[in-house]
């Protein structure tokens, strides 16, 4: 009977050993992808900002989108003024 309990215990744990390295495995696996993928995202934020920074220096470019947002800034003020003279006279 010690014999079937050591023979059982046995596998057992040769069994969950085996399950152990192939998780270690996998979870080697999952963090060189993980790491792959995590440098292709700072390259992407590294090329962003190098490209955020090169257009704040053009201030030809940021003088357009100040105008732009003053027109649709005075175009949205006559929309509600608009909105709300007829709401009144209704």
């Amino acid at each position: 009977m010690e014999e079937t309990k050591e023979g059982s215990s046995e596998k057992f744990f040769k069994e969950f050993g085996k399950k152990m390295d192939q998780f270690a495995k996998e979870l080697k696996e999952a963090g060189a992808r993980a790491e792959v993928d995590l440098q292709k995202k700072y390259e992407e934020v590294k090329a962003a900002a190098q490209k955020l920074k090169t257009e704040a220096k053009n201030k030809e470019r940021w003088k357009e989108v100040e105008t732009s947002l003053k027109k649709a800034g005075d175009e949205l003020e006559n929309a509600f003024k608009a909105a709300f003279k007829k709401k009144n006279n209704s």
